[in-house]
């Protein structure tokens, strides 16, 4: 047991390899749902929500039922975590009685936290710094439609909007693990952090990639083999959009925007989407867009996530079924 516990925390927790093996074992989850039964029993999975959540939840709790585990939903304004338990006794209970602990929360020290007091794997499912089980779908999505697994390497992908945020930061490291050629574009002040981007560019380099960070919205989409976007307005900052959305005007996915990418260029978005503001209409539904093959990618990337990091933990191999 725990033969070699892996947790995922941030997009680079997983090496290049293993990126490849969660994919290729993402693509086999999209053709036999039950492929491969790590909680087999049932076991249960802790899924703890600090945040609203539709893809999120529902992605986990079909997922884990899928894999042969009871999906144990808590959240947090109805648990001691909510009312000021330490992160650590959490941690030491749930291990104690789950097989895997799933968290949506705020600070990332949160689930580093967890990760340090647990013996069971722990998947960081948001928090305000990086979201990395919403790019193993998104590049799972891309491979679906763009010639496999194989072929991610070498894609040029662009990131437009709020560049300070967490998926902004997933896309530099997830990317830079698989090798793309990474472009995010956002205005002065909503930048990702010097020091993320310097561990990107290091990441990139050994795998092949590379990384641009700019404030030309044109610049970043050129010749890119697919454009991603997100929200400009965060959860709980609703209502101060008509302030904080006006720095992000220019760099609205639209027609005119989407003309400076490949011809076959695909558009994808983390969701939830606000037409008319962070990406047109005729963008998100239009044939370009693969945004509901995204959306359902989360389910088969984090099944493929939860059984590999289970495999690796308990050194039982035989969950992967010859596929990584």
């Amino acid at each position: 047991m725990n033969k070699g516990l892996r947790h995922m925390l941030r997009d680079d927790d997983l090496n290049h390899e293993e990126q490849l093996e969660v994919l290729r074992l993402g693509m086999a989850f999209r053709t036999n749902p039950y492929l491969s039964q790590p909680y087999q029993g049932p076991q249960a999975v802790a899924i703890i929500f600090d945040k609203p959540s539709t893809r999120t939840r529902t992605s986990f709790c079909v997922g884990v039922a899928q894999l042969g585990g009871y999906p144990m939903v808590i959240d947090s304004s109805g648990s001691q975590l909510g009312r000021g338990e330490p992160v650590a006794d959490t941690a030491k209970v749930l291990t104690r009685m789950t097989s895997t602990i799933v968290w949506r929360t705020f600070g990332q020290d949160r689930v580093e936290t967890m990760a340090a007091h647990a013996t069971v794997p722990v998947i960081n499912a948001l928090t305000d710094s990086f979201h990395p089980c919403q790019v193993l779908a998104d590049f799972l999505t891309l491979a679906q439609h763009r010639g496999g697994v194989d072929a991610l390497a070498g894609m040029t992908i662009a990131y437009l909007g709020d560049a300070a945020n967490n998926m902004a930061n997933s896309y530099l490291l997830g990317g830079a693990v698989a090798g793309m050629n990474v472009r995010i574009a956002g205005p002065h002040g909503f930048l990702p952090d010097p020091s993320l981007v310097d561990q990107a560019r290091t990441l990139a380099a050994e795998n092949g990639g590379s990384i641009l960070v700019t404030t030309d919205p044109v610049q970043a989409v050129e010749d890119a083999d697919c454009v991603f976007t997100d929200t400009w307005v965060s959860m709980g900052e609703e209502d101060q959009y008509e302030i904080r959305s006006h720095p992000f005007l220019p760099y609205q996915v639209n027609a005119a925007l989407m003309a400076h990418a490949r011809p076959d260029a695909l558009f994808q978005h983390c969701l939830p989407a606000y037409r008319g503001r962070e990406v047109t209409a005729e963008v998100i539904d239009g044939p370009q867009s693969v945004v509901w093959d995204e959306a359902e990618n989360r389910l088969h990337a984090q099944k493929a996530l939860m059984t590999w990091l289970v495999a690796r933990s308990r050194g039982d191999e035989s969950l992967l079924q010859g596929v990584c």
